[in-house]
């Protein structure tokens, strides 16, 4: 029996979901990817065949795009995030930081992105193991436009870790 026909199945929605990241307020964000993974393949080829071996998993980096309001300002928590990732304008000659891994994953702190269903339970948790931000956009200006600047920021990751109504998913 389908969903459609079923009122005891409820879909998941699209437009039913939070997610934590940074100490960036929740109501910020706008749109989000869910995680997902490439595995490689690599081919043996004998004679007139090829026959194909799964390879390695690589998990995808995931776009989060954010309304960008005056107060508080998500452009200058991006800037922040940035900083704290050892990131420092080469102003003085003596500070030679860069960036890390290790600082840009505490700079962003734990990433989760959570669906929920209509009760406002969370019916299936992400998190983003060891994420950090590896681009971001601020936006473009158009004179012909009112819309809402926004930010878009990538986030990769190692790999995600997947809970279903607060059941963790095991992988291996």
């Amino acid at each position: 029996m389908s969903f459609w026909t079923d009122p005891t199945i409820e879909p998941k929605r699209a437009y039913r979901w939070i997610m934590n990241i940074g100490g960036i307020p929740q109501w910020l964000l706008k749109k989000a990817g869910k995680p997902a993974y490439t595995i490689s393949k690599t081919t043996h080829k004998y004679i007139n065949h090829s026959f194909h071996y799964p390879g390695k998993v690589e998990w995808q980096p995931i776009s989060v795009t954010l309304a960008d309001p005056v107060a508080p300002d998500a452009s200058a928590t991006m800037q922040d995030i940035l900083a704290a990732s050892g990131y420092h304008v080469p102003e003085n000659a003596d500070d030679i930081s860069t960036v890390s891994k290790a600082a840009s994953i505490n700079a962003l702190g734990r990433v989760v992105i959570a669906q929920v269903g209509p009760d406002a339970d969370v019916v299936e948790e992400w998190e983003l193991v060891n994420a950090w931000i590896s681009d971001a956009k601020f936006g473009s200006l158009d004179y012909d436009s009112d819309e809402m600047t926004d930010v878009e920021i990538e986030i990769t990751y190692d790999y995600a870790k997947l809970t279903v109504s607060g059941v963790a998913v095991p992988i291996g």
